[in-house]
């Protein structure tokens, strides 16, 4: 605990829900993170055809539904590009929410999460909505809010299909007027047009994602050359934080892998972007071995599950200020391992600062076993 001492807990942001148990993007999903006492559901947003924001990570739907197998939407099946990536399928754009809402989600990972199967052609697609209403009674329920942390996907894709992610957002937010609920809320993108256009409309903090190779879409469109590591220099820092309140970072911007794959020393990326204010929060943790560092992987078995625990020890001591994760009950865990097993009242204005992440409390682990199937 020496390199935790004195400094806020990091907050668990539950990426697509508790993926690694449920299939990701479905009520199930997001059930169970509020049960595993993740601090905030992380949700990728997409729209279907007549404007609805639906969970969803890829425009293409037959990676995570059952459309391939509906024969009335046989001759959706079109080739299409998504930020400029050719692909074949079905298309989320041509299907509405009625429509949508006929399909069943499906495991997106088999390989590496079979027991998810049991889940397929069980649960629905949900609309963010529906996400939020199921966040505001889990709150409820446990008695501190659960935060919510979207992310519009490929909003210039929808804009030049007439579509408006940013209009679509704020409509719902007004609607559950989010931001006088005390639910905390972050808003995040890889696109940081769609983030300055926010920042003129809501007071709701928003986090610039980065990957480590790359640009943004709307950064290719308009034939801007920089790239995501651009965005890292002192100017790029400080450009950044002229309207984001988080850089939402790759892992391995905050820790680099060597060239073995084994976890390296932590770089200054988390200390620079505190000296201008801005949180870090580091993405995405994954207990199977196929992800972890080569140092952090038990046995053979891609599949199998490592040293996660030893994984986030890292990144807490590196000072990260949030983690993204498919399993965050080992967050928590992890998080009591390295701060002290303590709990106080969660604010608002904790999540809004990078000084004070929202706290959370350590009663908020399984209510409901993580292999155990639910009908939910």
């Amino acid at each position: 605990m020496s390199d935790t001492v004195g400094r806020p807990r990091p907050i668990v942001i539950a990426h697509r829900g508790a993926c690694g148990y449920r299939p990701e993007h479905t009520l199930a999903s997001y059930q169970l993170a509020i049960d595993l006492g993740a601090d905030y559901l992380e949700i990728d947003l997409l729209l279907t055809r007549d404007g609805v924001l639906v969970a969803r990570h890829d425009a293409e739907l037959s990676t995570s539904t059952d459309v391939a197998e509906r024969p009335e939407f046989a001759h959706r099946r079109r080739r299409g590009l998504v930020d400029g990536r050719e692909l074949t399928g079905w298309f989320i754009d041509d299907f509405s929410l009625a429509e949508l809402k006929t399909l069943y989600a499906r495991e997106r990972i088999p390989e590496l999460r079979p027991a998810n199967q049991a889940y397929d052609g069980r649960l629905r697609v949900p609309t963010f909505d529906e996400i939020i209403t199921l966040a505001v009674e889990g709150g409820r329920r446990r008695g501190r809010p659960v935060g919510l942390y979207p992310e519009l996907k490929h909003p210039t894709y929808f804009a030049e299909r007439g579509l408006s992610s940013e209009d679509a957002l704020m409509e719902v937010l007004r609607g559950f007027r989010l931001e006088r609920a005390g639910i905390p809320v972050f808003v995040q993108s890889y696109e940081p047009a769609v983030l300055r256009r926010l920042a003129a409309r809501t007071s709701v903090p928003l986090v610039q994602l980065v990957d480590i190779t790359g640009r943004p879409y709307d950064w290719e469109r308009a034939e801007d050359g920089r790239r995501f590591v651009d965005m890292l220099t002192p100017t790029g820092l400080r450009e950044v934080s002229a309207y984001a309140a988080v850089l939402g970072a790759h892992k391995s911007l905050v820790v680099p892998r060597d060239p073995e794959g084994r976890l390296g020393h932590p770089g200054r990326l988390v200390s620079d972007a505190h000296d201008l204010g801005m949180a870090v929060h580091t993405w995405t943790f994954r207990n199977e071995n196929s992800f972890l560092p080569a140092d952090r992987r038990r046995g053979w078995e891609a599949a199998g599950h490592g040293d996660a625990l030893g994984e986030f020890a890292v990144y807490y001591g590196a000072g990260v200020d949030g983690v993204f994760t498919d399993h965050p009950d080992t967050a928590v865990a992890a998080r009591d391992q390295a701060f002290g097993s303590r709990s106080r009242r969660s604010l608002l204005s904790d999540a809004m600062s990078p000084a004070s992440p929202i706290e959370t409390s350590s009663t908020g682990m399984a209510t409901s076993r993580p292999d155990k199937p639910s009908t939910s």
